[in-house]
């Protein structure tokens, strides 16, 4: 599980009674795309004729385009998780990752998941003794792409949500 019991305000649209605006959600989209796109080989090498993940990735920047509806984006953030079922390890968090980033268009707390789930792909494409470290290198890379206009809700996110994103985001 990746979302709060209780929804946080801040993820929330202003149109929906939250506080999030749009150029914020969108930049969520995008952050949570690259986070996705960042492991995508991971899942590709396992299924390499299987597109579901990357076209996931490809409606949530097209959504923050405004060239796919909400619905397809989520849609194809479900077909991209679809394609993780049978999987295991990297490629299977691989395609989750994407499943998520698609879902940011839906509920904009998923951006969490895109980048957990992406930690956790890079994790299990390592050696046991090594998943440590190349975790951390990934929350790393995460967290120099976040843009300005995001950091410290994205980060704080990561705080008040890591236990329940399996510890991904501990320095």
């Amino acid at each position: 599980m990746i979302l709060p019991k209780v929804r946080d305000p801040r993820f929330v649209t202003i149109r929906r009674g939250g506080v999030l605006t749009d150029a914020d959600h969108r930049l969520l989209a995008l952050w949570a795309a690259a986070c996705a796109e960042h492991v995508l080989g991971l899942f590709e090498a396992a299924r390499p004729a299987d597109p579901r993940p990357r076209e996931a990735i490809e409606h949530a920047r097209a959504w923050v385009r405004g060239e796919v509806t909400m619905t397809r984006a989520r849609a194809a953030g479900g077909h991209a998780m679809g394609a993780a079922r049978d999987l295991r390890g990297a490629a299977r968090h691989a395609a989750y990752a994407a499943g998520q980033a698609g879902a940011v268009a839906h509920v904009a707390a998923h951006e969490l998941g895109a980048a957990a789930y992406a930690i956790k792909a890079a994790r299990a494409a390592v050696p046991k003794g090594e998943s440590e470290a190349a975790g951390r290198r990934e929350c790393r890379w995460q967290r120099e792409r976040l843009p300005e206009a995001i950091r410290e809700l994205v980060l704080d996110d990561q705080r008040l949500r890591n236990d329940i994103c399996w510890s991904v985001f501990d320095d």
